[in-house]
């Protein structure tokens, strides 16, 4: 019996597993289980305790691991860490899964990679390839690439920068983005509803997400200064903000913002909306701000505008409705006029999305599934590019 584990540890990274999950499921049989692995900030309190959202959607859930996610110090992630990859690591031995499917790029999925290379368990890794310059999340990616066996990156270069790693063509498939299977499938609502629901104005709304950027000195304070500041501007429009991750500085920023909100009635906080609150509300945004990949990849594929503050995602593909500032708060109040302004949200309209067409999850599927079928053998050959002098 083959058996898959598919494994989440964030809100985010659930919604775009979702789509593969079910998928493979499609497929459950006495010769085949697929197993969803629960850990991360799901389990936490202070994150929004978002396993429920799992089993309110209905998605059977099989082990839940609890791991530390303390964000105050540099020591609070290596707990963290070290804790993630002991679990796992006992996870895998007891269990002896075929394979583990992994989405990203988060450090947790990074100890949830090595604890697999720990105990020989192949590793099918979706969204490699890609580049973001300002995060940690940049080698931690790279390092997951190479650690797997099957990848399923979302675009063409992402595809070509995983050759380039060392990893062979025939083991690199570019399926798209599974936030644009999403978005092309998940069944939506109104968004005066979800306004309504969350107890926010029916007028005029911008989705807000806002992570630390991890490399290099960052003044978290001064950046968040800078974008409440901008906000502040606009007292026209509901701002409904989600939590920032674990990341170190994720726990400043979400302190930052429960003290912003009490004294700005048009800044909303919410430790996780949910995908079919979050994506019924994009639909319908004027536009998406702050640094998440969400602005990169779900808001073109709705034709949103996105106001891209920072660092975070740099180095990404990028759609001609993302509008790039720094972080102060006279580039973001002039980012964010654009964004409003109809020349911006005719662009948005007709730009293209450049992730796929919306049938990711059935392309990681089939080929997992034949991957499986034909056998695996961990003693990858490293492929070597040939270069001109």
């Amino acid at each position: 019996m083959n058996k898959i584990a598919i494994i989440t540890s964030t809100r985010a990274e659930y919604g775009l597993l979702q789509p593969v999950l079910r998928e493979f499921r499609k497929h459950e049989s006495d010769d085949l289980g697929v197993f969803l692995v629960v850990t991360g900030t799901h389990l936490s309190e202070a994150h929004g305790f978002t396993v429920k959202e799992i089993e309110e959607a209905g998605d059977r859930i099989d082990f839940k691991i609890p791991v530390g996610v303390g964000s105050g110090s540099a020591v609070d992630i290596a707990k963290n860490e070290a804790d993630t990859v002991v679990k796992f690591t006992e996870l895998f031995e007891k269990e002896k899964f075929s394979t583990v499917v992994v989405l990203g790029d988060r450090y947790e999925i990074l100890m949830v990679a090595l604890a697999a290379v720990n105990t020989s368990t192949p590793i099918f890794h979706i969204g490699g390839g890609d580049t973001t310059e300002g995060a940690a999340d940049e080698c931690f990616r790279h390092s997951i690439s190479k650690m797997s066996y099957l990848h399923f990156p979302s675009n063409e270069e992402s595809r070509k920068r995983i050759i380039q790693l060392g990893e062979a063509p025939e083991r690199v498939f570019n399926v798209g983005a599974t936030g644009v299977d999403n978005i092309l499938n998940y069944p939506l609502v109104k968004s005066d509803e979800v306004l309504a629901e969350l107890g926010v104005p029916v007028r005029k709304y911008a989705i807000c997400t806002y992570h630390p950027t991890t490399i290099g000195e960052n003044d978290i304070e001064a950046e968040m200064a800078g974008l409440i500041s901008a906000i502040s501007e606009f007292s026209d429009m509901e701002f409904i903000v989600t939590k920032s991750n674990s990341d170190l500085g994720g726990a400043m920023i979400n302190d930052i913002w429960e003290k912003a909100a009490s004294t700005h009635p048009n800044i909303h906080l919410f430790a996780s909306l949910g995908m079919r609150r979050y994506l019924s509300l994009l639909k319908n945004a004027e536009f998406m701000l702050g640094n998440s990949s969400s602005g990169i990849i779900e808001a073109p594929a709705m034709h949103i505008p996105t106001v891209n503050i920072g660092d975070r995602q740099r180095g990404r593909l990028r759609s001609e409705s993302i509008l790039n500032c720094r972080t102060s708060k006279d580039d973001i109040v002039l980012a964010m006029r654009k964004a409003l302004s109809d020349d911006m949200k005719q662009t948005a309209k007709e730009a293209d999305c450049p992730f796929g067409d919306g049938h990711a999850a059935e392309g990681i599927v089939e080929q997992s599934l034949k991957t499986l079928k034909t056998g695996i053998d961990l003693k990858k050959t490293f492929k070597d590019i040939t270069w001109k002098s």
